[in-house]
């Protein structure tokens, strides 16, 4: 993951809804959520709430699948995994339990 692309996603997840929004969406698991159930499970007004989802989808945080009238929302697990590893990358000197922590098998 480039440098740039990890700061737009830790830029888009360093606001409390968005933060919230995409907390809710992993635990919604790859089901996701529609954008109405996170707007009423956030108190947060539906026109606000698609600002953020699109700021999450724009960093690769998050995708969005239009059913019928609805759009469903779901964590992207591979784009959150990545910024994950970008964070752990250079950790400990490439420890094997900090590798083992983000997925990678030990050098």
């Amino acid at each position: 993951m480039e440098i740039l692309t990890a700061a737009s996603a830790f830029a888009a997840l360093a606001q409390e809804t968005r933060l919230a929004a995409f907390r809710l969406l992993v635990r919604a698991g790859p089901a996701g959520l529609p954008a109405g159930e996170i707007a009423r499970a956030l108190g947060t007004a539906p026109s606000t709430l698609s600002t953020h989802l699109g700021l999450l989808q724009r960093a690769g945080l998050v995708s969005a699948e239009r059913r019928s009238r609805q759009i469903v929302y779901r964590a992207d697990f591979e784009g959150a995994g990545a910024l994950m590893r970008f964070l752990m990358e250079d950790c400990c000197k490439g420890h094997p339990a900090v590798r083992a922590a983000i997925g990678e098998e030990a050098a």
